[in-house]
């Protein structure tokens, strides 16, 4: 029916929640630390939902953190999962945006196949993350 959520696992959890939330702007549905595991796990609100039905409807980012997780690779073209997109309305003002708190942008490129822009930035943990323009 629809991707449910995304799960990443960081290793600075202070830092990733600063990044996730404060920076990229995605609001927090709910944040849960689990003692026994001595695990964060945030729920964040990624896209356009009613503030009223969050937990219920919408995609969503889960921030885990726990402690010494191994370590993955990250470049776009490794094995496995390759990267997480986000749809964007202007790219050039989302990059300027990104730009204007520190954050490092590749170049804006043109995706061959459809003819839309893209682009990617990392995470605090350097998982490639890509805006993709609407």
């Amino acid at each position: 029916m629809r991707i449910h959520h995304v799960a990443i696992i960081c290793s600075d959890y202070e830092k990733s929640k600063h990044f996730y939330v404060d920076i990229l702007g995605f609001p927090i549905i709910e944040e849960t630390y689990r003692k026994e595991r001595q695990s964060y796990k945030l729920d964040l609100q990624v896209g356009e939902s009613d503030c009223a039905e969050r937990s219920a409807k919408g995609d969503r980012i889960e921030l885990f953190s726990f402690p010494n997780p191994p370590q993955r690779s990250s470049t776009p073209e490794a094995c496995g999962l390759r990267h997480l997109a986000f749809e964007v309305n202007d790219i050039h003002a989302s990059v300027e945006q990104l730009q204007a708190k520190g954050i490092e942008v590749e170049e804006i490129r043109v995706d061959e196949i459809t003819g839309k822009k893209y682009t990617f930035f990392k995470d605090p943990d350097n998982l490639p993350l890509e805006l993709y323009q609407k």
